[in-house]
């Protein structure tokens, strides 16, 4: 009897701040759960960075940090292939044959390039042709699934269009099509009650030290209630960041606040209790890795030996697919 090959997952991450409680709840733990099932490659998209990141020294340090958390979070690069997109720069060869074959429509309906003009920013040529560095970041390792929210639903019907494309004209398998899995990933909510959002100012720093988890978190909107007063879960920030993170505890929050005599600051107080117990040991690995930027180069480059090999063999499948080089 035979087995199917395992198949390949893909996910870039950019590196662009530090982390927070909701990339971690909404990213990062189901990115990490994928490993029981494909073979998966994670990939710091610092090329991808460079549409906004103007300091050089400030790109590298979050790349360095994206590696750090990845790895303090659970991602252990024995299992996985864990690597930064510029080490393995033939991802611009690839980028440049699919804009060959790909419309200039289709890049201006990109979500990025059509948000900017809407601001009315006039955005780079990075960012208007995102969607086909993307295509190639998936493309170029063999990539067979994509896990992905229904915002990034149309940069992989693009990937899957322009391979197929690929395919069509110069032969099939010449690229593998990759199929799309929508991940159901959980909207955090931050302080304010809005999806946690660097941009909006209302996150949980996910390394925070306890007294900085308590700072955020008596941030948090609640009601007016009295103390005695029962009170109601529905739409309670503090109740549902509890729940993230303590599930089999959270009943028992419920039903005290339904009770009443136990107010908002008991139950903030026992949020920031949580979380510093979930957060604890991640926080300590998180600080011992981001303090050894020499180990965290040697995980990279690592990793980036295993994506160059299938890398290579990619694009000697399309250079001889469409005429680029000598044949071998």
């Amino acid at each position: 009897m035979t087995t199917s090959p395992v198949k390949t997952s893909l996910t870039g991450i950019k590196p662009t701040a530090e982390p927070h409680l909701g990339n971690y709840l909404g990213a990062i733990r189901p990115a990490l759960q994928l490993v029981e099932r494909y073979r998966s490659f994670y990939f710091v998209a610092d090329y991808h960075a460079l549409t906004t990141v103007r300091d050089p020294s400030a790109l590298r340090a979050h790349s360095w940090t994206v590696a750090a958390t990845w790895l303090a979070c659970g991602l252990d690069p024995s299992e996985t292939v864990l690597f930064r997109q510029s080490d393995v720069p033939l991802v611009f060869e690839l980028a440049w044959v699919l804009g060959c074959v790909a419309a200039t429509g289709q890049l201006e309906r990109g979500h990025a390039y059509k948000d900017a003009l809407a601001r009315g920013e006039a955005p780079n040529a990075g960012v208007f042709c995102y969607p086909l560095l993307m295509a190639a970041d998936i493309l170029l390792y063999d990539t067979n699934v994509v896990p992905i929210g229904a915002d990034q639903k149309q940069h992989l019907e693009l990937t899957r269009d322009l391979a197929a494309r690929i395919n069509h004209l110069y032969g099939d398998g010449v690229l593998v099509v990759p199929e799309i899995v929508t991940s159901d990933h959980p909207t955090v909510p931050g302080l304010d009650g809005h999806k946690m959002s660097k941009s909006r100012g209302n996150t949980i720093p996910l390394f925070a030290s306890a007294k900085g988890l308590k700072k955020a978190v008596f941030r948090i909107k609640t009601g007016s209630e009295a103390l005695e007063e029962p009170k109601s879960t529905d739409g309670s920030i503090v109740y549902e960041l509890f729940r993230h993170v303590a599930p089999a505890e959270a009943p028992e929050m419920e039903r005290k606040l339904a009770a009443g005599g136990y107010g908002w600051g008991h139950a903030k107080q026992d949020l920031v209790d949580a979380l510093e117990a979930y957060l604890r040991e991640k926080r300590r690995r998180y600080e011992a890795l981001r303090e050894d930027e020499d180990a965290l180069e040697r995980i990279l480059a690592g990793g980036a030996e295993v994506a160059s090999a299938i890398a290579r063999a990619t694009m000697s499948r399309v250079r001889e697919a469409t005429g680029i080089g000598l044949a071998r």
